[in-house]
């Protein structure tokens, strides 16, 4: 029989997704290798995160440590690793150092990763030490390519990769500004498990059907209907997309009746309305925007809450959530506390947000035995053209599948029920 990863990295329609893809091991590897180490822009954190020289942040791009570290120059990314025999670096999640010192041997680097010394290097008494040609120039912790837009730092393992603005795009470009493109402050941080592959939350995000189906919140509650006006933006190569909703005037929302839909229950009220108090932020009227940025970045808009997510590829089925909750400096006291309550949708244990949490688990549970099956992913068609002002679609999804194989497909070798590895990747100069 013909293995089902190999018809489906050679598909050219993306509507069978098997499931083994949440699960194989050889798949997962191949991820770490050309697509996290590929051609892509890994999204590291913000900048306001490191506002002085010499403070950092410890992240992961793949299953990969990285330091995001402010220097005089600017901000770095490099691999959290020693030179000398692979130690963690920096191992605490934050701080602030002069330079970054391994504590196994005590081998220090600068800020931007140089290697700047190395202890008994001339050896004790004229005895031992390094060889004679040892030259500290060759033995740097790798410094990746690291760009910033809009306040947030990306970093690639690839020299070859376009400029982090040609990247994302004119369209992503223009919602990232108009959601983030102001001082930000950090409000708080969520940190999630999920019992599930990444990539399943990855799909989530693009599929802006479910919303109104499985949020029982926000459809009773009128905060996201497909009924409203809104649609799916694409980047030109479809890496990336946005699903956004305009609730500035009335609908027919027949299709929204209680007795219809296990989402809506129109006798719910709620005890303290503030929850969804809001203030019409943005001139576009736009109260809903999920945007994705291939291969595993969210900026999101839900009325007034402003969040980035990054969700981090743990295991073939595990992955953790990390979100930041956003404000900006030029807001009053009243816009903060609004969205420090709107901040109570989202998150681990948010009214909304708490079942994308548990439905990847059940995903994975209930397709684990039965890998060569295959989800049908033709709601909205079969092709990889959004319809204007329509979100009745799986077009992100597809999209993303057919980005994700032309990561993947070089680092996976053909043959064997499992396939084999090919192909290395290194860090950037």
């Amino acid at each position: 029989m013909t293995d089902v990863i190999d018809d489906f990295l050679a598909a050219e329609e993306f509507t069978r997704v098997p499931y083994r893809v949440y699960t194989d091991p050889a798949l997962y590897e191949a991820e770490q290798q050309g697509l996290f180490r590929g051609s892509v822009w890994n999204f590291v954190g913000l900048e306001l995160e490191v506002p002085k020289v010499g403070d950092y942040q410890t992240r992961f791009i793949g299953d990969t440590s990285v330091v995001m570290v402010r220097a005089e120059e600017g901000i770095n990314v490099l691999v959290n690793r020693c030179a000398h025999r692979g130690n963690l670096v920096c191992f605490k999640n934050s701080g602030n150092a002069k330079h970054l010192a391994c504590v196994y041997h005590n081998w220090t680097y600068g800020l931007d990763g140089k290697l700047q010394g190395v202890p008994f290097r001339r050896g004790v008494g004229g005895k031992g030490g390094m060889p004679e040609d040892f030259n500290t120039a060759d033995h740097a912790m790798p410094r990746l390519r690291a760009e910033s837009y809009c306040g947030l730092v990306f970093a690639t393992f690839s020299d070859t990769a376009p400029s982090l603005h040609d990247y994302l795009g004119e369209s992503m470009r223009a919602n990232m500004e108009r959601v983030l493109g102001r001082k930000l402050t950090v409000l708080g941080y969520y940190v999630q498990a999920m019992p599930n592959n990444w990539k399943l939350y990855v799909e989530n995000n693009r599929d802006p059907y479910h919303a109104s189906l499985l949020h029982l919140f926000q459809a009773t509650f009128k905060l996201n209907r497909l009924s409203m006006e809104g649609g799916i933006k694409l980047s030109d190569d479809g890496k990336h997309h946005i699903s956004y909703s305009i609730s500035a005037k009335d609908t027919d929302e027949a299709e929204y009746a209680a007795d219809k839909l296990r989402s809506v229950s129109d006798g719910y009220t709620l005890n303290d309305p503030s929850l969804i108090a809001k203030w019409p932020e943005f001139a576009c009227g736009t109260t809903l925007a999920i945007q994705t940025i291939f291969p595993n970045f969210v900026v999101q808009q839900i009325s007034n809450s402003l969040a980035v997510r990054l969700c981090l590829s743990k295991g073939p089925e595990q992955c953790e959530l990390l979100w930041w909750i956003l404000g900006t400096e030029e807001d009053t006291k009243e816009q903060r506390d609004i969205r420090i309550r709107q901040s109570n949708m989202v998150g681990p244990g948010g009214v909304i947000s708490m079942e994308d949490g548990v439905v990847g688990g059940w995903i994975q549970r209930a397709t684990r035995e039965d890998k060569d099956e295959r989800s049908l992913v033709e709601m909205g068609g079969r092709d990889f053209t959004p319809i204007p002002n329509n979100r009745v679609t799986e077009v992100a999804v597809r999209s993303y599948w057919r980005a994700w194989r032309d990561c993947v497909a070089n680092f996976y070798k053909k043959g064997g029920a499992y396939g084999k590895l090919s192909g290395t990747a290194k860090a950037a100069p």
